[in-house]
């Protein structure tokens, strides 16, 4: 197992349960994606780019998108406090995943993957 994997079976739940369903998600919806350990968590890279990552922070889940600035679905849903390009989707509970709306902004960020970082 490497170590990005390791990190999320290690999760106390529910963060575990969260993630699992993330990564999940993630590699359906996204089939090109290498999930590497980098900065001390769970990064998904295309091409060698960065593309998103899963980090638990306190209370809850959050699900980067590196070039997030170039989002404009469900801004309702993304966190963009304190940040300038980074945006996230934040979870407490697997039952507050709303799977539309995650597929929604993984298909999005696909789509600018080849855009330039700050927008």
């Amino acid at each position: 197992m490497n170590p990005a994997e390791n990190y999320i079976l290690d999760k106390p739940e529910p963060f575990r349960g969260i993630l699992l369903h993330l990564q999940s998600v993630i590699e359906r919806t996204i089939p090109d994606v290498d999930l590497k350990f980098k900065y001390r968590i769970p990064f998904y890279y295309i091409n060698e780019t960065p593309f998103c990552y899963l980090n638990q922070s306190k209370n809850y889940i959050d699900l980067g998108f590196w070039k997030g600035a170039h989002l404009t679905l469900h801004q309702e849903h993304v966190i963009t406090a304190g940040r300038t390009v980074i945006r996230s989707l934040r979870y407490t509970s697997l039952e507050a995943i709303n799977n539309s709306v995650l597929i929604d902004l993984l298909k999005e960020a696909y789509s600018v993957k080849d855009e330039k970082f700050y927008k």
